[in-house]
């Protein structure tokens, strides 16, 4: 192994060894503690150290890297605290996640660190947010993300590089290529040679260099770094290396060919650079033992710090708080703001009870008139989507924005549902709120992992909050066919961590969408398409919020009680008319977290109750409704709680066929047998 010094000093060289040192003397403790069953895992780095440690040594102190597991040498160089570190490690509660994750899953926002979720690739995405946010803040900043060989085959990769590229973000996408995934080789992963041939496809440059050499890694990542701040755009720099141990201890190394492991054995990262330093006289024998004498003995005290933590004792109450980031005080100012303006949180929504000017508009002018009031209330909210710039969206709900706003706030995506919601996530890392519409909801599944598992997760695991507005065109009607058409709002309604919310009405459909940008956690609107244009309603001109998770009453009757949200209340209402029916209908609003107390108000009013919605029967959000009430109201219930929902099927195409599908017509049977038991 040759090495350049080019015009590094002595103090530089030095400072790259001790840092190169420390994790590899870490990792030689951590796998004598895996054998003593003091950590669960380990997922090993050794022989990529020089990647880790050259790459993060070359950037500014404050400019983000987002490592993977093999990475413990970004966590040291950025100086992360020993003590925390193992205390992560173990479980415990002064780790990075309260002991809710383990090994490098965690973000420190101190350290300008973000770290992984399992599913690799969506880190890249975040990555290219966090750079977005410095371009439109004019910083000249650089972020550094890695991805291994194997991760390199999932979607998010090239849809992180692709929106890089378009955008031109100053993201260095390092690949660590080691030649394998857990066992399977590199000619069973992809056809080419080498990762630098995938950068020209990308319109990026592309770089090789060996990542066994800390010096080479160190001044390329820097000199990269240096002119990507003046000149930003996105770079994917290939380091070749090897994983010298399995992909976690327990999968050993057996599927490795003997030769290869000797081969590369003799490129040890640690080794050469040490003889290097030595030959040239720049590090002494002295030097040499005094330097592993002190990083062995800070990580025995580092050790020492975490072994005297207890394991976290669980507390349920800040469990579940702890999903989300806190809104409370927010929520009050907000209450407090709805009442001055004289709008009520209980509002009907049939009469308007607000001193503000109202007048009739339709819903979907009620949508775009919440967004653009956001947009001019926060002006760090960045709005992305396919063809939402000067096509105004394929609904023109957001047509004239970028005359208002620019194109630097009004973006088109290209279609990479998976990364634009990443990127939301990066936007909230540096502070800023993002929407991001998704043209149809049914086109969410593209980008189901990163609202699941990163949204929803992120304040959880270490304490990031998403503030992440993602807008959801929902619902049949229109004979638009099986894919795009579908309520799938139950999918979410799942998922801690994550806020739903639908209107029914124009009056909420602004108030909702104004609320949801206020709250600092992800938010899933669903509006429903064939509403946009077919329904008005009287909607305040000013700015105000419709709180979420509050329900309200769209009617209110005596024989029973209807629950309902969305187009469902708007059936409902039909229903109730044309058969005479005096009927509380409960509009939801909020899905998740929804109104409990208002469920348990009108059950206890009316005793009997029929649940509605669009979505299909099985595994939607009515079942769960009417299992809670079955638990907490059975005492109050005359009838058997009723369901009336969608076919369990796709949905059809043919117009006959929909309308059999949709639930309108069980709904007036429904009612019927309800008022009647």
């Amino acid at each position: 192994m040759t090495f350049d010094r080019h015009d590094h000093a002595n103090d530089t060289l030095l400072h790259l060894y001790q840092h190169l040192l420390r994790p590899r003397l870490i990792e030689e403790k951590m796998l004598i503690l895996l054998r003593q069953g003091k950590v669960s895992k380990w997922f090993s780095g050794i022989g990529q150290e020089a990647i880790s440690v050259g790459s993060t040594l070359a950037l500014e102190a404050d400019e983000y890297i987002l490592p993977l597991h093999r990475n413990l040498g970004v966590f040291t160089a950025r100086g992360v605290p020993l003590g925390r570190l193992f205390a992560q490690w173990q479980g415990k509660r002064t780790g990075f996640t309260k002991g809710r994750d383990r090994s490098f899953h965690f973000g420190s926002n101190e350290h300008h660190i973000v770290g992984m979720i399992s599913h690799l690739g969506p880190q890249l995405a975040v990555a290219g947010g966090i750079a977005l946010a410095d371009v439109l803040d004019q910083k000249p900043k650089v972020t550094l993300t890695y991805s291994g060989d194997g991760g390199a085959s999932e979607g998010d990769f090239h849809e992180a590089l692709n929106v890089a590229a378009v955008w031109q973000l100053p993201v260095i996408f390092v690949i660590e290529n080691n030649g394998y995934g857990l066992s399977t080789p590199s000619n069973e992963q992809f056809r080419f040679q080498s990762f630098v041939d995938k950068g020209p496809a990308y319109g990026m440059e592309a770089v090789q260099v060996d990542g066994n050499n800390v010096l080479e890694v160190y001044t390329t990542v820097k000199r990269l770094a240096e002119d990507l701040r003046q000149n930003p755009r996105p770079v994917l720099v290939e380091a070749l290396t090897f994983r010298m141990r399995g992909h976690e201890e327990a999968s050993g190394t057996k599927y490795v060919p003997q030769s290869l492991m000797e081969e590369w054995a003799q490129k040890d990262p640690v080794d050469n650079y040490e003889k290097w330093l030595l030959a040239e006289g720049i590090l002494t024998e002295t030097a040499r033992h005094r330097i592993r004498e002190t990083i062995k003995a800070a990580i025995e005290a580092g050790l020492q710090e975490a072994d005297a933590e207890p394991m976290p004792v669980a507390d349920v109450a800040e469990e579940i708080a702890d999903m989300y980031a806190p809104y409370a005080a927010l929520n009050e100012e907000l209450r407090m703001r709805n009442e001055e303006l004289g709008t009520p949180d209980n509002s009907s929504l049939l009469i308007p009870h607000s001193s503000l000017a109202n007048r009739e508009i339709r819903f979907i002018d009620a949508i775009s008139e919440g967004l653009r009031q956001s947009m001019v209330r926060y002006p760090d909210l960045v709005l992305m989507g396919q063809d939402i710039a000067d096509y105004g969206g394929v609904f023109k709900i957001t047509e004239g924005f970028v005359a208002e706003f620019g194109k630097a706030r009004v973006r088109n995506t290209p279609l990479c549902e998976s990364a634009i919601v990443g990127a939301g996530l990066g936007l909230s890392i540096r502070g800023k709120k993002s929407m991001v519409e998704m043209q149809f909801a049914d086109f969410v599944t593209c980008g189901f992992n990163q609202i699941v598992n990163n949204l929803a997760k992120s304040h959880y695991r270490w304490g990031q909050n998403a503030d992440v507005v993602v807008r959801m065109p929902t619902g049949a009607g229109s004979a638009a066919g099986p894919f795009h058409s579908q309520s799938n709002e139950a999918w979410f309604t799942h998922v801690p961590g994550l806020k739903v919310v639908y209107p029914s009405n124009p009056h909420d459909a602004k108030g909702l969408l104004c609320a949801a940008f206020e709250d600092p956690n992800p938010v899933l609107y669903f509006e429903h398409k064939l509403l946009y244009r077919s329904l008005s309603g009287p909607v305040p001109e000013a700015y105000y919020t419709t709180p979420i998770g509050r329900a309200a009453l769209a009617l209110e009757g005596e024989e029973l009680s209807i629950i309902t949200y969305g187009m469902g209340v708007r059936w409902a209402l039909e229903v109730c008319q044309e058969l005479n029916v005096s009927a509380d209908i409960l509009d939801l609003r909020t899905l998740l977290p929804w109104d409990q107390d208002a469920v348990r108000r009108t059950v206890a009013k009316n005793g009997r109750v029929l649940i509605v919605h669009e979505d299909t029967l099985t595994g939607g959000i009515g079942g769960e409704i009417a299992a809670w009430i079955g638990e907490h109201c059975f005492e109050h219930l005359d009838a058997p709680v009723r369901r009336v929902a969608s076919l369990d099927t796709a949905i059809p195409f043919a117009p006959p066929l929909e309308a059999a599908f949709l639930p309108q017509q069980r709904l007036r049977e429904q009612v019927l047998a309800l008022r009647a038991y």
